[in-house]
């Protein structure tokens, strides 16, 4: 037989004719495992012939990937007050959410206040007509007390003071009654949500009749052309989340209405019950028509991070600390890691191995689900 001829398959040698003898594979040999290694506790020690990898220092493009909702800008709400006291004689607007428009006519209110403040001015023109001082002054009055100046004119020409005294709205929104409950997100400052339909055309608990006070605030004006975009952030993106990076927001119900914004403030603080920091994005929504309460997928463009990489698989969690099974003789000890961003399926390594360190590749392989890891440090 000829030694050299070898065949993936069963015949005959070329050369001589005789048959093909099975070769057997080599027998495996145990390198480097001793039986004190076996021995040893399995939340210290480990015996494994995992693949063994190196932290790899690169320099990593980072987009980070969120969520997030529309809201109305909290910093856009117009309030409507009441500058007398009094009874509301006529209301104009009827259920949550009714748009109104700037100069609208709201409601009428009757204010024994304002009819003094009329009779005043009537009593000074009629009795002092060139006392110009008096009847400014009374006038002046009547516009800081709410009345329109076309109304206070009408009075003068009429010689008789209205009972009813009309309050305008000075914005252009939706309309919500002032400190009602309800809220989008889990923070006071975040403005009301419809959050179902009966809600949205629920009567306003503000009715004809009722007594207003002086410097209440009776309405609440809601914007929904000037708005912002929360994204919820998880604590291992926030080092890669700064002011003024530019972001996609991804509408999930029109993904075609995409369009790019800017950070323009980050929540310096976790919202009671969240695992997450809030980022604002400032936009216009005047030609987005993005109906607030919207869910969003957010793209952050983050700069190019030169960092020590290891692949996610190589790291776990161990809820306070994070370790990898770092490779010694004989075997794999947990050992615990500082961990920074991370980014697709790769985590940046802070502290806790050194360039020349081995680690196995993937470190849940080595997990013993009934054994606590005794963390080497």
């Amino acid at each position: 037989m000829h030694p050299e001829v070898i065949s993936d398959k069963p015949g005959k040698c070329p050369k001589c004719g005789m048959d093909l003898v099975l070769k057997d594979a080599p027998e495996k040999k145990e390198e480097g495992i001793k039986l004190d290694d076996l021995l040893k506790p399995t939340n210290e020690f480990v015996v494994s012939e995992q693949p063994v990898i190196k932290v790899k220092r690169e320099n990593i493009p980072t987009t980070v990937d969120a969520l997030g909702t529309v809201e109305y800008d909290t910093r856009q709400i117009g309030s409507i007050s009441s500058r007398v006291a009094g009874r509301i004689e006529k209301l104009y607007v009827r259920y949550k959410y009714q748009k109104v428009s700037k100069g609208q006519r709201i409601l009428d209110i009757y204010s024994p206040e304002l009819l003094t403040a009329q009779q005043n001015l009537l009593f000074v023109i009629k009795n002092d007509r060139s006392n110009k001082t008096m009847i400014d002054a009374s006038r002046q009055k009547l516009l800081l007390l709410g009345m329109p100046a076309s109304q206070i004119q009408k009075v003068i020409q009429r010689g008789k003071p209205d009972l009813t005294v009309p309050v305008f709205s000075n914005y252009s929104g939706h309309i919500q009654q002032a400190g009602s409950a309800g809220s989008m997100g889990s923070s006071p400052q975040s403005a009301p949500a419809m959050a179902s339909n009966t809600a949205a055309t629920a009567e306003l608990p503000l009715k004809e009749g009722m007594y207003l006070q002086k410097g209440q605030n009776i309405f609440s004006v809601y914007n929904p052309n000037r708005t912002w975009a929360l994204i919820n952030i998880f604590s291992e993106d926030i080092a890669l989340v700064s002011k003024g990076q530019s972001v996609m927001i991804i509408p999930e119900a029109n993904p075609e209405n995409r369009f790019k914004g800017t950070i323009g403030f980050i929540e310096p603080f976790f919202r009671q019950g969240s695992k997450t920091v809030t980022a604002r994005v400032y936009f216009d929504n005047s030609t987005a028509k993005i109906p607030v309460g919207s869910q969003v997928k957010a793209e952050i463009m983050s700069h190019n991070r030169m960092a020590d990489w290891l692949p996610k698989s190589a790291v776990v969690s161990l809820g306070i600390d994070k370790i990898a099974f770092k490779k010694v003789e004989g075997g794999f000890i947990a050992h615990k890691v500082v961990t920074g961003a991370v980014v697709g399926d790769k985590i940046q390594i802070v502290s806790g191995l050194l360039p020349e360190d081995g680690v196995a590749e993937n470190a849940q392989y080595l997990m013993d689900s009934e054994s606590f890891i005794k963390i080497n440090r």
